[in-house]
Parts: structure tokens; sequence; C-alpha cells
């Protein structure tokens, strides 16, 4: 089956795809891997993708479609895929229907997962990092503490520049307008799961667990 994980910004997509990954032999679609893979390829296109970042503009859907259908051609990962990530709006959805349709595919489920956003506020705006080990705290739900390796004392906690509530809030404002739509577009199809994300990781993976097998009976 496809799936597609779907949340705001801080609601677990990427932890609840590496579970899906290796629970259920699935493979993670990211548009940002897609990305950096081709660049990697030093393609024609990757020069195209290049100029545009060095130029800081935004990759077109034209280019983000090209690298997905490469992808949904693959035989050995078709039907066993997890959009994370994408699509962002309604155009892109339907785009991707029309990809997957082409490939004899489609998608077969839509884990929707709810979080209230004083706490994915909270998640984000409250994440520290260890400057020697990288392990991550949360100023809010898991203060830093002593890190298991010793070469960490004289620590510094870094915060990314953008983990502050006033990003936060401009990123949730434009998940509402762009990208929750889409969640009326798959509702229609009958095809959409609702997870409580409010839960802690592994009880989160037990209701998607859950969903996954019932629907395979």
């Amino acid at each position: 089956m496809n799936i597609v994980i779907f949340g705001p910004p801080g609601a677990g997509k990427g932890t609840q795809s590496s579970y899906l990954i290796h629970n259920f032999n699935l493979f993670q679609l990211s548009t940002g891997d897609l990305l950096r893979d081709e660049l990697k390829s030093k393609s024609a296109l990757a020069s195209e993708i290049e100029s545009l970042m060095n130029a800081g503009k935004l990759v077109s859907d034209t280019i983000i479609n090209n690298l997905i259908e490469k992808k949904l051609s693959d035989v050995s990962i078709a039907n066993r895929i997890i959009f994370d990530g994408f699509p962002r709006n309604i155009e892109q959805a339907k785009t991707l229907d029309s990809l997957l349709s082409k490939y004899s595919q489609s998608i077969s489920l839509v884990l929707n997962l709810k979080v209230d956003y004083s706490v994915l506020t909270k998640r984000i705006s409250g994440r520290v990092s260890c400057s020697v080990c990288k392990k991550t705290f949360n100023e809010f739900f898991d203060p830093p503490v002593s890190c298991e390796n010793s070469k960490c004392a004289d620590r510094v906690l870094n915060k990314r520049s953008d983990d502050n509530v006033e990003t936060v809030s401009k990123r949730l404002k434009t998940y509402d307008e762009s990208t929750l739509p889409i969640l009326g577009y798959y509702s229609s199809k009958n095809i959409v799961k609702d997870v409580d994300a409010m839960e802690d990781i592994e009880s989160v993976s037990k209701q998607i667990s859950s969903i996954i097998k019932d629907l395979k009976r």
C-alpha cells in the first residue's frame, strides 16, 4: 500500500515514517531526499536545481514531479511508498494521483497526525541539542540532563535559529492555508484515518500499526 503521512510541523511525521519503514518494509519518499540525491548525480537536472537554489529560488513543481515520477516508475518499491512532506497543496495532491495512476498505483491510506498547536509550538521552540554528541532535548517535555558521553562535560546546548515561537507560528499559518485543505480532498476518497499524536511515540506507533493491520484484513 502507498501511504501519505499527514500533519502539521512537529507532529512526528518523520519519526512515524521511520517506524513504518522498519516494521512494514515500506520506502520513504521525501522531496528533500530526492533533491539531495539528484544533486549528487551531477546530471543536467542537478545543475538546474543547483542554480535555482544558489539564486535563492524555489524548485518548481515540474522538477519535483519529474523526480517523483522517477521513483514511481521503480517497480521494486511499487505500492509500498510513504509520502512524507508531500503533497503540500491540492494541486500537488491531484498531480500525485495522476502520476500514481500512470503506474497502476494509488494512495491507500492517509494517516492524519493530530496535535494541539500549543503543544506543537513547545515541541519545536523548546528543542535544544548537545554541541558534542548532538543528543536532542526539549526544554518543556524532556529537560536537558547530562549526556551519557563523558566527552560532553563542556557541552553547549544549541538551538536552531528557526526554532522559535514566531517562526513556528508562521509555519503553522502556512500549513493551515496551503496544506490543511488537502485533508478534505483525501477525506472525500474515504482514505483518511485520524491518529492521536498527542500520546507518546510508542503509543502513536501502536495506533498506526493497528490501522494498517485492519486495512490488510
